[in-house]
């Protein structure tokens, strides 16, 4: 009985510029045995990163040096499981969690930015991520003189938990960076998602947003600068979402 052989790719140069699953081969009409195991592993990853959880503790810590005393907060998904079938529960804080912020004294001029952590749909995206890109964005804003509130890390957050968190703070804007939908290439890919005078209700047209943030996508020192630039655009023109239009390009254009 003869053996099936591997047939030669045809795409097989393009491999080196990209991360897509192009030119794997094929056996008959099959994918190569490494190809396949490849896949699997890639979509387990993926599986993995969904139910991932926050390293709470360490990001606290880490957090803590970036801007001084950060919260710990809660959506009214109690549990991974109910985070996931109910979207609608990770969109809202908690009782306790609001009234927490309630409790913060009232400043007297509203904070220009309310920054939010929440571990979204990649837990594992926000422990690689976060701290590294606020690195690098945190002192830019500080020395431009923005006012920043009290950073926060909402457990079982979505993207709306941000506009009930800064809406609960006075502040004129919030920027929420969180873990994306994890692809087979990309489970760690962070997001970021910016909103002009935030409120509960708001839906994504409202926002902007920068997505894949990670070594291997957007690196961190550029997602800081544009975040900057759409923060200041926010600021000075008083909007976001769709009225305001990315026109930062690339560096070195």
């Amino acid at each position: 009985m003869a053996h099936a052989s591997t047939e030669a790719d045809p795409w097989d140069f393009l491999q080196p510029f990209t991360a897509a699953r192009i030119a794997r081969g094929r056996v008959g009409h099959s994918l190569p045995t490494r190809a396949l195991l490849d896949f699997q592993l890639d979509h387990a990853r993926a599986r993995d990163a969904v139910y991932s959880t926050l390293e709470t503790g360490r990001l606290l810590t880490d957090l803590d040096r970036v801007l001084p005393r950060p919260l710990l907060l809660q959506s009214q998904a109690p549990d991974r499981p109910t985070y996931l079938k109910r979207p609608d529960q990770g969109r809202r804080l908690d009782a306790d969690s609001w009234l927490r912020l309630q409790a913060l004294p009232t400043p007297t001029t509203p904070p220009d930015l309310s920054i939010v952590v929440a571990d979204g749909l990649s837990a594992t995206a926000v422990n690689t991520h976060v701290v590294p890109l606020l690195i690098q964005l945190v002192p830019a804003l500080v020395d431009l003189g923005w006012l920043l509130t009290p950073l926060c890390l909402v457990q079982q957050g979505r993207v709306a938990v941000a506009d009930e968190v800064a809406y609960a703070l006075k502040a004129n804007a919030t920027l929420i960076l969180l873990g994306e939908r994890p692809g087979l290439t990309s489970p760690d890919s962070l997001g970021a998602y910016l909103t002009y005078a935030p409120r509960p209700g708001l839906t994504d047209e409202s926002r902007n947003c920068v997505s894949n943030i990670r070594p291997d996508g957007m690196p961190y020192e550029l997602a800081a600068q544009k975040l900057l630039y759409l923060l200041t655009e926010m600021r000075n023109r008083k909007l976001s979402g769709v009225d305001l239009k990315d026109e930062m390009g690339l560096l070195g254009d």
